[in-house]
């Protein structure tokens, strides 16, 4: 028998007997196939192989879940130490997205040096369904009411343009709380129209997910400081902020030193 909760924002869509099927699983599904939909057509478009993508997600999809779970343990450690069992209850909870990208960045980078095709052509197009998935992923924590940020004012919650719905989700135990995970989502919308944009100029190979990387984990440095449920690395470092850095500082190199490489060979090549 098959139980709709259609009254009330709740976590779990329906039931299957004794098995429930939450929303968050749902939106996260849903991000991930107009995400796959998007990049498979375009990979396509650029003259890829159609199975492709689909052969790098048999691999991907599995690791960033292992890589994702990986991270929250390391940062939450002292929550599992008394209890190491409950490391692979991961239906609990507990993954994080910084540890999901880690993983799919290093699947993607030896699966294309495993298939003889470009790395950077790769992430360029994927930039896009990353961005995709992301923005819908985020209303899975609206729908659970977690990664939002400290309580509103008063003075904010009069002011705000934020819709009713919203807020009143974000109310728990009567306080009201920043919708983190709705500034992290529109952040990511912005990035997707300039990444749009950006198709239009003549970046280099590579470059397009460089951009992706410096403007998401911008934003995600300053709405992480925002948060009240965040990993921390020593006291008060917290860890997404630390990744935030080291990726922005990393991929602002990356940039600079390919250009130069690039621009050394072309002097060598005109000779």
């Amino acid at each position: 028998m098959i139980v709709f909760d259609l009254l009330a924002i709740n976590p779990v869509a329906f039931s299957l007997g004794p098995i429930s099927v939450r929303w968050y699983g749902i939106i996260i599904a849903l991000g991930i196939v107009l995400a796959f939909i998007v990049v498979q057509r375009e990979m396509v478009k650029r003259g890829m192989h159609p199975d492709f993508l689909t052969d790098l997600l048999v691999w991907a999809v599995p690791i960033s879940i292992i890589s994702a779970r990986i991270y929250y343990v390391v940062f939450s450690w002292d929550d599992y130490k008394d209890n190491p069992w409950t490391v692979f209850q991961i239906w609990e909870g507990g993954i994080a997205i910084h540890g999901a990208l880690i993983g799919a960045f290093l699947t993607t980078y030896f699966y294309t040096k495993h298939r003889g095709i470009s790395f950077w052509k790769t992430v360029d197009i994927a930039a896009v369904g990353l961005l995709i998935g992301q923005i819908i992923g985020r209303w899975g924590n609206f729908i659970n009411q977690e990664a939002h940020g400290g309580p509103i004012s008063e003075t904010f919650l009069q002011n705000t343009i934020i819709p009713d719905w919203i807020m009143n989700q974000m109310t728990i135990n009567g306080v009201t709380y920043h919708p983190t995970f709705l500034y992290e989502s529109l952040w990511n919308v912005v990035g997707l129209v300039i990444i749009l944009l950006l198709r239009r100029v003549r970046l280099k190979r590579g470059e397009m997910f460089l951009f992706y990387l410096v403007w998401y984990s911008v934003g995600r440095f300053f709405i992480e400081g925002m948060r009240t449920d965040s990993l921390y690395v020593i006291g008060e470092l917290r860890a997404a902020q630390l990744i935030s850095v080291v990726t922005v500082v990393a991929a602002i190199a990356i940039f600079f030193v390919r250009r130069y490489i690039q621009k050394i060979k072309a002097t060598y090549q005109d000779e």
